[in-house]
């Protein structure tokens, strides 16, 4: 492209362990950049990541980093979650994803996330109080749902009735605030299964159902979106211990497109509900929340075909069919997704406990089971990631597909009001602002429209 410099820059990184260094911060990189040499010091994290700290880089030498996707690049050093893709460890706050999945509540995981430690059984007594006392939403805020068309993406209902939230609580928005800021997440955390549920509701035409507070937070949620005035609805235990369980599994996963967004908008000190209002749209892109309807419309296009799996393999290996295998390989993981074991096991208990015979899941497992054997799929690594059988699950209970991401958002709030909360409390805080390097014209001047 003409402008652009096409020289090369040699640049070389050498570690070494100076002695009497402190143990995280042991190693130090050392830049050779022409005839300039920098040194940097290497931050080593409590499970032994290591980041090379660029934060003088530019300053000192004049070039930045560049690193399309931040596939290289750490944003900030976090303490909620903990991930390693080549062996498949999630942990939230140092706990297994195995023994909270297991063991634990989602609004008791969501309080771990928030707070840092699992609550004593009084503080989280208090906790589940405050959040039941706001579940409510505010009447007049039904008329922003009726000011939208009825066909429109609950996911962008969504972002919009949280955004609109900014507005009925101007005296809790100050990030600085941390009383302001308690309130505001308890408000969030309470209120957003009402919006979502009425997003539902609006779509269909029917009657908003105010929240019981009596319900375990799953429940809650289930009764909104299934329950009309006209008759009792009752919620199978199997179905919400079935959703108690996916919101665990997706409440945080660090740094993904979404986390970073929700960060990257609270860092320009936007309040709570702006800042969450953009990672709903952030998760709602097909590449990130979407993916759990993409596999069940795969499966779906499959039973609708022929309904072998063996074949649909075949197509996904041929790269001029265009044909992908959802559901499998991740970003992070290059080994099986501990959530996806987590909820294999689930998929298989929800069904059986509700008599359904879901042609899907047969599909969904023998694919699976062809995938891991495949030597095309095995030394890409690319093993099933949460989404291959969230869908399954959310299908079995009843949950419309449109519905899913929303879903997917309500697990995932708590871990982004942990990470919005953790960024305002970091010394090193300030707003985000990636470089970049131009490509475009070099200078030229402005002809007039006469003469171009």
């Amino acid at each position: 492209m003409e402008g652009r410099n096409r020289d090369r820059l040699r640049l070389q990184c050498d570690l070494f362990s100076p002695e009497g260094e402190e143990e995280f911060m042991s190693d130090v990189a050392s830049f050779q950049l022409g005839d300039q040499q920098l040194e940097m010091p290497v931050v080593t994290g409590s499970e032994g990541e290591r980041g090379v700290d660029i934060s003088r880089l530019r300053a000192e030498t004049g070039v930045i980093t560049l690193d399309p996707g931040y596939a290289n690049t750490g944003s900030c050093q976090s303490d909620i979650t903990f991930i390693d893709g080549e062996k498949g460890i999630l942990r939230y706050r140092g706990y297994p994803i195995e023994e909270l999945a297991q063991k634990s509540t989602f609004l008791e995981v969501a309080y771990l996330l928030l707070y840092g430690e699992l609550p004593t059984q009084d503080v989280f007594d208090e906790f589940k109080d405050e959040i039941c006392h706001h579940t409510m939403i505010h009447e007049s805020i039904k008329w922003v749902y009726r000011g939208l068309p009825k066909a429109a993406h609950p996911m962008a209902v969504c972002a919009a009735v949280v955004g609109a939230l900014a507005t009925y609580y101007p005296e809790d928005l100050e990030p600085g605030d941390s009383g302001q800021v308690r309130m505001s997440v308890h408000r969030l955390l309470a209120k957003f299964p009402t919006i979502a549920a009425y997003s539902y509701k609006y779509s269909i035409g029917q009657p908003f159902m105010y929240p019981v507070n009596r319900l375990d937070y799953a429940s809650n949620f289930l009764h909104m979106m299934f329950a009309t005035p006209c008759e009792e609805y009752e919620i199978p235990q199997e179905v919400s211990q079935a959703l108690d369980l996916l919101l665990i599994l997706h409440a945080d996963h660090e740094q993904n497109c979404s986390t970073s967004t929700v960060r990257m908008v609270g860092s320009s000190l936007s309040n709570l509900f702006a800042s969450i209002s953009a990672g709903i749209g952030a998760l709602w892109g097909s590449l990130h929340g979407g993916a759990n309807q993409a596999v069940i419309e795969m499966l779906e296009q499959i039973a609708l075909e022929d309904g072998s799996a063996e074949a649909f393999v075949s197509k996904t290996k041929d790269k001029k069919s265009g044909i992908r295998l959802m559901g499998f390989g991740h970003r992070v993981y290059r080994n099986y997704d501990p959530r996806a074991k987590i909820l294999k096991s689930a998929c298989s208990s929800v069904l059986d406990a509700l008599g359904v015979q879901e042609r899907l899941l047969e599909i969904a497992m023998n694919l699976e089971e062809i995938a891991l054997k495949d030597e095309y799929f095995v030394s890409r690594k690319l093993y099933p990631n949460v989404d291959f059988y969230s869908g399954l699950i959310y299908r079995a209970i009843g949950i419309p597909v449109n519905m899913f991401t929303v879903l997917f958002a309500l697990g995932r709030l708590p871990g982004w009001m942990a990470h919005w909360k953790e960024m305002h409390q970091d010394p090193a805080f300030k707003i985000g602002r990636p470089r970049q390097i131009y490509v475009g014209p070099e200078e030229r001047s402005y002809v007039p429209m006469e003469n171009r």
